[in-house]
């Protein structure tokens, strides 16, 4: 299994269980995959520093994970299928 980390925004314009459901389905598209979260990190609200989708603040999650790369090609999927996500990154961490 690959070390990733995942940062994702989602709209501050959606109520807040909306939000935590978003960010709760999104993680668990990476367990039910047979990955591992490491780490879970909600940043918060944050402003953008430019409109994305007329949305010009955004709540930030940063997960750390490992899982295969079957895992974050389908979270990538659900990720831009959510209308919710307004920005996701996942960068594969190098091995030490």
């Amino acid at each position: 299994m690959n070390k990733y980390e995942i940062m994702f925004i989602v709209k501050t314009t959606i109520d807040e269980a909306t939000v935590k459901e978003t960010a709760n389905s999104l993680k668990s598209v990476i367990t039910t995959l047979k990955g591992k979260i490491t780490e879970d990190r909600e940043l918060g609200r944050k402003d953008l520093a430019y409109p994305i989708k007329k949305e010009i603040s955004g709540f930030y999650y940063v997960f750390k994970c490992e899982a295969n790369p079957k895992a974050t090609e389908e979270f990538e999927r659900k990720a831009r299928l959510n209308e919710n996500v307004l920005r996701h990154l996942i960068i594969k961490l190098d091995e030490e």
